[in-house]
């Protein structure tokens, strides 16, 4: 019996040895079991793009489970979020991710080393000067634009074959919170796959001067239908420019794409498809390169500049939802497909290319000939295309 206790005991021994070797060597190598992860948003999630953001965030929880404590802290504007990175700091975070647009941020991580910053992109990073620390990344949105332009033309050819309108009557119209070059690279990538199934598309463009606006951006919107626009696409936050396409859908036929979250529910009638940036894949691999003690643009595929990346439908970084094959046009699934497959294959040099102009609306002696083709996100993830195809593009007043 001494024996079997002995044995028993010594047994206990080495497998406590092997566990707190075991410990040893990972705390030595500077892996986690465990990480406190930040979120602060710009808006809550009642906004489509703050909503969007936020499946990340919900991804995170169920690949984590038990493994990382989540805080989140929404509605901070940006020239607020030092009290909500302080405030993360204070509950232990190991890494933050921001989805506003601020410059404080990379200020902040100066102040918190060994906190990981990871902010969605909001400015031309390339020859930047940021600390170790700071990390931004974008999907390549231009990417998903397009392949809802082709749906929308898909739509618009089926329209002119039907006998519903004409040629000439092929005009789509887009709400725009600001022309900054997201904005403005958006909705040139979505005409630009409209026109390559309907050459003589052209696009109306209004602006509403603010991001998050239910009332003027329906109002933007239904001025663009009142001018005859078929289609309406949208760079802003609320459903209502989607609220104005259902409304007229029961007069005229009127179709609404959406962009980062599908609008079928509120929209029904008039919903086409929509194209969202993944933020998921960027998320988890961070995480994940922390909780392993790794670089966090070592766990990345995508175009890695420094600290900033991007990627699209190559990484499943951009998407396409919700296609409603009762709006939809025969053959559109494919002909998206086929333009997927294209991006997939590292083939990008095909959106902004063609027989057109651009005129910078800040600086009318800036022009670019899209002969010579123009790659969007070649550099940084911030997207950088900020010209006017004056020919097919008009913009409008509410």
């Amino acid at each position: 019996m001494k024996r079997v206790y002995a044995a028993t005991v010594l047994t206990c021994l080495i497998m406590l040895a092997v566990f707190m070797g075991c410990f040893r060597l990972l705390n030595l190598s500077g892996k986690k079991d465990h990480l406190t992860v930040g979120f602060v948003y710009d808006n809550d999630e009642s906004t489509a793009y703050t909503y969007n953001f936020s499946l990340a965030k919900d991804a995170l929880e169920r690949a984590y489970a038990g493994r990382v404590d989540i805080h989140t802290c929404s509605n901070a504007m940006d020239d607020e979020v030092d009290e909500p990175i302080r405030e993360l700091a204070a509950k232990g975070c190991d890494i933050i991710f921001f989805n506003g647009y601020s410059e404080l941020v990379r200020e902040q991580a100066l102040q918190y080393p060994d906190i990981q910053f990871c902010q969605t992109s909001y400015m031309d990073m390339s020859g930047q000067n940021v600390p170790e620390n700071y990390h931004t990344f974008k999907g390549e949105a231009y990417q998903g634009r397009y392949v809802s332009g082709i749906a929308a033309g898909m739509k618009i050819n089926q329209l002119i074959s039907e006998g519903v309108i004409t040629e000439d009557q092929a005009v789509v119209g887009f709400v725009a919170a600001f022309p900054t070059s997201e904005v403005i690279s958006g909705y040139t990538a979505f005409l630009l796959g409209v026109r390559s199934v309907v050459p003589r598309a052209v696009m109306r463009v209004c602006y509403t001067g603010t991001w998050s606006s239910y009332a003027q951006e329906k109002s933007a919107a239904q001025k663009l239908l009142d001018d005859g626009c078929v289609i309406i696409s949208q760079h802003t936050d609320t459903i209502g420019p989607a609220i104005a396409c259902e409304e007229t859908s029961g007069s005229r036929p009127v179709f609404f794409v959406s962009y980062n979250q599908s609008m079928s529910e509120v929209a029904p009638g008039s919903s086409l498809v929509t194209a969202r940036i993944c933020w998921e894949p960027y998320v988890l691999a961070a995480v994940d390169a922390v909780m392993n003690d790794k670089s966090i643009e070592s766990e990345f595929s995508g175009k890695v500049h420094g600290t900033d990346v991007s990627a699209g439908f190559e990484s499943d970084w951009v998407e396409m939802d919700d296609l409603n094959l009762q709006n939809a046009a025969p053959g559109t699934q494919e002909a998206m497909d086929e333009a997927i497959n294209r991006f997939k294959q590292g083939r990008v040099d095909f959106v902004f290319k063609g027989d057109y102009t651009g005129v910078n609306p800040e600086d009318p002696s800036d022009t670019c000939d899209l002969r010579n083709g123009y790659i969007e996100n070649e550099n940084t993830s911030f997207p950088l295309f900020h010209y006017v195809l004056s020919d097919v593009i008009t913009v409008v007043q509410q």
